[in-house]
């Protein structure tokens, strides 16, 4: 009877433990973001650097490819090559409070770099 006692206490105890690990991990992946390195040459030769910043959880390259070319529209370098090979995934980080709105809003934020006035 105390052997099944403490096992079912046991049982419990890791089930709660699994579960508190569980939450932590999804409040974790909302805080955590995919940074895409984008280099776009410009219509005037220069090359543009620029970061795509998106949930880590957007793995669709077709839509990140996208994020960047209405970018490119807005700064007047619709046209412009944005594939593969001029946008990779580069790393996941944290997300930046300065970035929550412009992604809640669009679903991306871009990180201007080099080139992209």
């Amino acid at each position: 009877m105390r052997t099944t006692l403490l096992l079912t206490g046991l049982l419990l105890w890791s089930g709660l433990h699994a579960q508190q690990r569980t939450n932590m991990n999804d409040n974790t992946r909302t805080a955590e973001v995919a940074v895409w390195d984008t280099y776009v040459t410009r219509k005037d030769g220069r090359v543009m650097h620029f970061d795509i910043i998106a949930p880590s959880s957007q793995r669709d390259t077709a839509v990140i490819h996208g994020y960047g070319r209405v970018y490119l529209e807005s700064k007047g370098q619709g046209g412009q090559s944005l594939t593969a090979k001029e946008c990779r995934f580069c790393h996941v980080r944290v997300l930046q409070p300065k970035w929550d709105a412009d992604i809640r809003r669009q679903g991306y934020f871009i990180l201007e770099m080099e080139n992209c006035d």
